[in-house]
């Protein structure tokens, strides 16, 4: 880039305070009279911008600490979880976590949550109708004929629990108390659990040794190599 010369002015100085052009000759050199003739003789004025009004509150001079929380705003469609492909209704399934660790049971259905709803059934494992989520069991190839299980009613508000206000209680009445709490399961839901394992276990004594199996924990022994189990 050329280094930047001297200012070049249209009307150069001859000698101080006398110049090449006289005022009048500048005048027409610069264009004014075409700008004038355009405008109806008059040079155009601009308007002035209006002034903005006096600020009367004067600034906080400080600030709160505490920065304001403003909710997130979530743009994101929420999408139902899908089951992977080994798991289909009937499916004997293995729960890797949580009380019932190592038992078998079967798949009955996914709810609207995404949870899978299974059984022992109760009469045989001991495992009672339950969400579980698929990440925490395994599918084993073994199915159960599960067409003479009606499972309709049985969604995520039947799991709900009701939460009751609890007044303030002594010390003596609070370890009483304790005993009690322990509320007995509705006739109902009892009512509900036989009836799902009346249908199951007819299927399930038809095949030979599947009871057994649904029985029986599973676990690994001393040798044994998971990733190369085939359940």
């Amino acid at each position: 880039m050329a280094p930047k010369g001297p200012r070049m002015t249209r009307n150069p100085e001859l000698i101080r305070g006398i110049r090449k052009l006289s005022r009048s000759q500048m005048y027409h050199k610069r264009g004014l009279w075409a700008i004038k003739a355009k405008n109806g003789g008059k040079f155009p004025q601009h308007e002035k911008a209006a002034e903005a009004a006096p600020v009367t509150e004067k600034p906080p001079k400080f600030y709160p600490a505490d920065d304001v929380r403003k909710p997130l705003s979530n743009k994101r469609k929420s999408k139902p979880t899908k089951p992977r492909a080994s798991i289909t209704p009937g499916t004997v399934l293995i729960i890797l976590a949580g009380r019932f660790k190592g038992k078998r049971v079967i798949f009955l259905k996914q709810l609207t949550s995404g949870l899978l709803l299974v059984t022992g059934p109760f009469k045989i494992n001991g495992v009672p109708l339950r969400r579980v989520n698929q990440v925490f069991v395994i599918a084993s190839s073994t199915k159960v004929d599960i067409s003479g299980v009606n499972v309709d009613k049985y969604e995520d508000k039947y799991f709900a629990k009701k939460v009751e206000k609890k007044n303030k209680k002594g010390e003596n009445e609070f370890f009483e108390a304790d005993k009690q709490d322990k509320a007995a399961l509705p006739a109902e839901k009892k009512d509900d659990q036989k009836a799902v394992d009346v249908s199951l276990l007819k299927a399930i004594e038809s095949v030979p040794d599947l009871k057994a199996y649904l029985g029986a924990r599973f676990s690994l022994k001393a040798g044994m190599k998971p990733h190369e189990l085939v359940f």
